[in-house]
């Protein structure tokens, strides 16, 4: 399945006006906020594919019956992705994360590649797993950091969540993941990829712009 927020109107077309603003992206701040929004937009439309079960809850006044959704996974790509994290753990606070390493690198042959070097999570066997990286260009992070959690398990689902994805990345990862449970969740896809990989018109590098250049 397939979910993009900006075939919708809603404030989502606001947040990303801002973030690919070569202006307003200037304000760090405001950047890591706006990403942060998109993950608490993005939590709140998951949650309502969830499974809820009732539970007693006294008040002051008696009793009543709430409804409380299942406990997820809130897995995430190292270091872009931790503002779009903190978004999905505002509203899904009670749950476990997880937290994967994928960076590019290029080889001795100047070949572009994307290497995973660091994992820490808990067990996602059965349970409903939210991956998140702010950027989608060839799919190749989220699916290489999927692939690096299956040794914690076997999720039962898997929601895929991206702020702007490519179109060959969301052909890439519904090829790739073509009979098992998951949605991917982008806030919009752009067309293209220039010659380094980077989305077309996409943002820029959304870890620099939310923590500073890297060297």
């Amino acid at each position: 399945m397939l979910q993009v927020l900006a075939n919708q109107n809603s404030l989502v077309h606001n947040f990303l006006k801002e973030l690919r603003s070569v202006v307003i992206q200037k304000d760090s701040m405001r950047f890591r906020r706006n990403l942060e929004r998109i993950g608490e937009i993005m939590a709140y439309e998951i949650s309502k594919t969830l499974e809820f079960n009732e539970e007693e809850v006294n008040t002051p006044l008696g009793k009543t019956i709430s409804k409380v959704a299942e406990k997820v996974v809130l897995a995430n790509v190292l270091r872009a992705g931790l503002p779009l994290h903190q978004g999905l753990l505002n509203y899904f606070d009670a749950a476990d994360s997880a937290f994967v390493s994928a960076y590019r690198k290029y080889t001795s042959q100047n070949k572009l590649e994307v290497a995973v070097e660091y994992i820490a999570a808990p067990s996602i066997q059965d349970k409903v797993m939210i991956l998140s990286d702010p950027m989608l260009a060839t799919g190749t992070s989220i699916l290489l950091a999927r692939e690096a959690l299956l040794k914690n398990g076997v999720p039962k689902h898997i929601h895929i969540v991206s702020v702007v994805a490519s179109q060959y990345a969301i052909d890439h990862i519904q090829e790739a993941l073509k009979g098992y449970s998951f949605t991917l969740w982008v806030g919009a896809i752009d067309s293209d990829l220039d010659e380094n990989s980077y989305i077309v018109p996409g943002l820029g590098d959304a870890g620099d712009l939310a923590f500073g250049v890297k060297l």
